[in-house]
């Protein structure tokens, strides 16, 4: 096929025509060798081993939304990394963290940040809260061939909706199966553990630093018991990666904020090893 370059500015025909708002599916039209969905592994030979990530977790506080996750990348048995990021913006209201194969996982949120911006290009407006969340379903759905081979990736997806005025979450599995939760959710290796601690810490309305506190003592609780998840180091000065989306749009705390808050965790766990204990009624 044959164009004049000097109409389309150099560009093909199908980069000026406006025919779909999803860069997805763009995408599966003009290059679907690109998506992660038509790639073909080679066999693996041995014992492959991928990094993965560890724990995160989200949760609805009193201004919107906080999303969060530890540092710890694994390979086996292995620590592959201490310093990785597992919390992303999706776009100025929404953010999504990772947990499963680290590489794969990056890429889907390059991808779902492309799609919503794409979006919003062509449509003028930003995609509702739920229609961000289908967006993401798709992509988890595409990827369920690499995790019928070990390369699984399970976000979570939060935002602020902006229509209702309140924080919102939602998990997923392998398969691409969306539910939008109930306070909070978590998922990674370490999720059960951090579940545990947030059914007895979390209240529904929690200001800020209540809740930012409390999603410390989760981390670390799943850290104790998860050897996939890292702690709070405070010789090496790594600390959570904690991000807070409300009306205002999406911010992460500095890591002298989440220092403060790992700080007195640890001190107070000095005295009690296993953390704050909740009334029994």
């Amino acid at each position: 096929m044959t164009f004049d370059a000097q109409k389309t500015g150099g560009l093909p025909p199908a980069f000026l025509a406006a025919e779909t708002s999803s860069f997805l599916d763009f995408l599966k039209a003009q290059a679907p060798e690109l998506l992660p969905a038509k790639r073909q592994l080679p066999p693996a030979r041995g014992n492959f081993e991928a990094p993965h990530g560890t724990t995160v977790i989200a949760a609805t506080y009193a201004d919107g939304v906080l999303v969060a996750g530890d540092r710890r990348v694994t390979m086996g048995n292995l620590i592959a990394h201490r310093e990785y990021e597992k919390v992303f913006p999706a776009d100025e209201h929404s953010a999504i963290a990772i947990a499963g194969t680290a590489g794969l996982a990056v890429e889907l949120v390059k991808l779902l940040q492309l799609e919503l911006e794409h979006y919003e290009k062509i449509e003028g407006t930003a995609l509702s809260l739920d229609g961000k969340a289908n967006r993401l379903t798709k992509m988890v759905r595409d990827n369920l061939s690499m995790a019928m081979q070990g390369m699984a990736v399970v976000p979570l997806f939060a935002g602020y909706d902006v229509h209702k005025g309140v924080g919102r979450v939602f998990s997923y599995d392998v398969t691409g199966n969306r539910t939008e939760e109930r306070g909070f959710a978590t998922t990674g290796s370490g999720s059960v553990h951090a579940r545990g601690s947030l059914k007895k810490l979390y209240r529904e309305g929690m200001p800020e630093r209540d809740i930012v506190t409390a999603v410390v003592q989760a981390l670390y609780d799943a850290a104790d018991e998860d050897s996939a998840t890292g702690g709070p180091d405070l010789t090496r000065r790594l600390f959570p990666l904690i991000a807070l989306i409300t009306e205002g749009g999406y911010r992460r705390l500095d890591q002298d904020e989440v220092a403060a808050v790992a700080q007195a965790v640890v001190e107070g766990r000095h005295s009690a090893p296993d953390g704050p204990q909740a009334p029994v009624l």
